[in-house]
């Protein structure tokens, strides 16, 4: 450390430049007695086996799944249908300006809460408690929260659609669909998840697209061409929805399309 410090003492160079050296110099000689004790330490854990993930790997693996987590969230739950159904929703009213994606996105994500809260405890109970309290390593405690989410992604899945993805990957050999690897299990419930939402959505475009036609004919009809039928049909979509309790109605077909486990 005091070598370190002397080195940093030459006077023609500028106060600053001096600063910033002996600043470096210094963290230098702190770090290296830090890194050389570093080899010394044991980074294997170990699991209920005696076997484990080091904690190099279980740093990476985190810090991978805390990257990944708004991926995870959209692709491993029901945030997809919700959000697409919703987005769709809101351009079938004509609200693009008039309901922010923030609030499409933030109704979305209480909804998949509330939808994946079994799920969500049962991950908790079964595989982080135990594994915070060093009764499993990280390799059982991720393969006891793949089992929870898979039994969901597969009651939302269509069978046409993982057939078709395992013959894709090559494991259509594989009779059990629970013995299906993750990721084609996970292929086909987003697939399955946008063909469900697609569905629901032209549900709901239905109404509002009569509406907007009959409108138009009334306005043309009537010789008004140069108005727009946005400006007539916008109220009437939005008296319409008020008075069936729109919202209500769309919550209430969004939860139940989702299938219990």
């Amino acid at each position: 450390m005091t070598a370190a410090l002397l080195t940093c003492q030459p006077a023609r160079q500028p106060v600053r430049r001096r600063a910033i050296a002996c600043a470096g110099a210094a963290l230098v000689a702190l770090a290296l007695p830090t890194l050389a004790q570093a080899d010394a330490l044991t980074l294997a854990t170990s699991g209920a086996n005696g076997q484990g993930f080091t904690v190099k790997t279980q740093i990476l693996v985190l810090m991978t799944l805390l990257g990944l987590l708004p991926a995870l969230l959209m692709t491993m739950t029901s945030f997809l249908r919700y959000v697409i159904v919703l987005s769709l929703l809101k351009q079938a009213l004509g609200l693009q300006q008039g309901l922010p994606a923030r609030i499409v996105t933030g109704v979305a994500l209480v909804l998949t809460m509330l939808t994946m809260r079994p799920v969500g405890e049962e991950i908790w109970q079964k595989a982080f408690v135990p594994y915070d309290q060093n009764k499993i390593s990280m390799q059982v405690a991720l393969q006891t929260a793949e089992q929870p989410l898979s039994r969901f992604m597969l009651a939302q899945t269509n069978k046409a659609t993982l057939a078709q993805m395992a013959k894709l990957s090559g494991t259509e050999h594989i009779e059990k669909p629970e013995a299906q690897p993750f990721l084609v299990k996970l292929s086909a419930f987003v697939l399955s998840e946008l063909k469900t939402a697609f569905q629901i959505g032209a549900m709901l475009f239905i109404p509002f697209l009569v509406i907007d036609i009959i409108v138009a004919s009334v306005l043309m009809a009537m010789g008004m061409m140069m108005l727009s039928p946005l400006v007539i049909s916008l109220p009437l979509k939005l008296l319409l929805f008020v008075l069936v309790d729109g919202w209500s109605l769309t919550v209430n077909t969004l939860i139940t399309s989702v299938r219990a486990l």
